[in-house]
């Protein structure tokens, strides 16, 4: 234990004195260093792909799920979109120094609200490597240090990117420091993250419920929860039921291992008999497992007795349940208003949709859902930093303090005042 403190406290001393740098640092050098750790990634792709293989044969070897194997595997394509992340942060206009507001009192003194590096971020996260390149561009960018700390199922990986990235800010004459790695998975490093009070600015945990809720019950820094995407779909009486359909299996399909993929389907009763049998067929067809409530296994007809073993009862649980699988949970509502109950009661504040071509609807839907991100007519895997144009995100917030959503530069930043007199003093 005192070795795992002596090494924490290491690293949070020499990221509090990167952080010091990357205050001062030109605009221009942050953007170099970004290109720098681009290029870096590319030119170890060998490497990093090797130590990537080596995690995804030992997540294989332990029967890890096909979502986690999908989240933990690098490919030359995603290595390239890591490097394009990098690029098209660097492309951002840059937060720090920008002025929020500007105001002068009649005493003649003039108030400038400004945006200001956070500090020292400590990110805590699971399974996806690809993340470790999102989290160390945005906190540069933002004028930041990072200590991340990734999951045991992705160690070798994220150490060679780790590497390759501070060989990058080094060739920028960047502190290197600006982005560590801690070398080990032992929960203890979680706690000590947590206690770094002095240390440690924020403290941003994403990954499943058990490290988030261990996070929360011993930090004693400020900490922004990046908690379960149980998103749900709506599909209301006045949907294009086609648009549904698509809407259904891309938001379901495209990545089930995501947070931003629905677990909960909600049909409108008047539209069931209508859509579920083709929607259902499309997802079945996909390999998803439906859960059903007895309405549901009603309208899906014959496709219950052909899909017996994919077609199954729901129980209560699977309502409020992340399955990051092919999995899920459909239900019959009579209204948006039931809609927006069951969200509310079984949901996590996530990212939640409606199809519905009745814009009224739609509106009361938007304003009664109190999710992170709701949407209208489209998929709730646009719940992203990218496709938001943050360039990427360090995890999306179902927080409301203070942050929400996907956290781009802006949410890895502060303000502080900035007061300009002539001599004024006070009576």
């Amino acid at each position: 234990m005192a070795d795992l403190a002596q090494i924490i406290a290491r690293l949070g001393a020499l990221a509090r004195a990167a952080a010091r740098t990357l205050a001062g640092t030109a605009p221009a050098r942050i953007d170099a260093a970004l290109e720098a750790m681009a290029k870096e990634l590319l030119a170890a792709q060998a490497d990093i792909l090797a130590a990537n293989a080596a995690d995804v044969a030992a997540a294989l070897k332990v029967g890890q799920t096909a979502a986690l194997i999908d989240r933990l595997t690098l490919t030359p394509e995603r290595l390239a979109a890591c490097a394009a992340g990098l690029r098209l942060v660097a492309a951002l206009p840059h937060p720090v120094g920008e002025v929020l507001r500007e105001w002068t009192q009649p005493n003649g003194l003039r108030f400038a609200k400004v945006r200001v590096p956070l500090g020292v971020i400590g990110f805590i996260y699971e399974s996806r490597p690809n993340v470790t390149v999102d989290a160390a561009g945005l906190c540069l960018k933002s004028g930041n240090a990072v200590i991340l700390r990734g999951g045991s199922e992705a160690l070798r990986s994220n150490t060679a990117l780790a590497a390759a990235l501070a060989r990058g800010l080094a060739q920028a004459d960047l502190p290197a420091h600006a982005v560590q790695l801690v070398p080990f998975t032992d929960r203890d490093a979680v706690r000590l993250l947590g206690e770094a009070v002095g240390v440690i600015d924020l403290l941003i945990p994403r990954g499943g419920r058990s490290l988030i809720e261990t996070v929360v019950q011993t930090a004693r820094v400020p900490v922004i929860k990046h908690y379960d995407g149980i998103c749900a779909l709506y599909v209301d009486r006045a949907a294009d039921l086609g648009m549904a359909e698509n809407i259904a299996v891309n938001a379901k399909c495209s990545r089930p291992g995501v947070c931003n993929a629905i677990e909960t389907l909600l049909v409108h009763r008047a539209v069931a008999a209508a859509f579920l049998p083709k929607a259902g067929a499309a997802l079945l067809q996909a390999g998803v497992r439906l859960r059903v409530d007895d309405a549901s296994r009603t309208a899906l007809g014959d496709l219950v007795i052909r899909h017996s073993s994919f077609v199954t009862s729901a129980v209560p649980a699977d309502y409020r349940t992340e399955f990051l699988d092919l999995i899920l949970a459909v239900k019959i509502v009579d209204d948006c208003a039931a809609a927006i109950a069951h969200i509310t009661a079984h949901g996590s504040h996530h990212t939640d949709t409606i199809v519905t071509a009745d814009a009224a609807t739609a509106e009361q839907f938007l304003a009664g859902v109190d999710s992170a991100v709701v949407l209208w007519n489209a998929s709730t895997r646009f719940n992203d930093g990218h496709e938001f144009g943050f360039g990427a995100e360090i995890g999306i917030s179902t927080d409301k303090l203070h942050a929400r959503g996907p956290m781009g530069l802006a949410e890895l930043t502060s303000y502080k005042y900035v007061v300009r007199g002539t001599g004024q003093t006070r009576t």
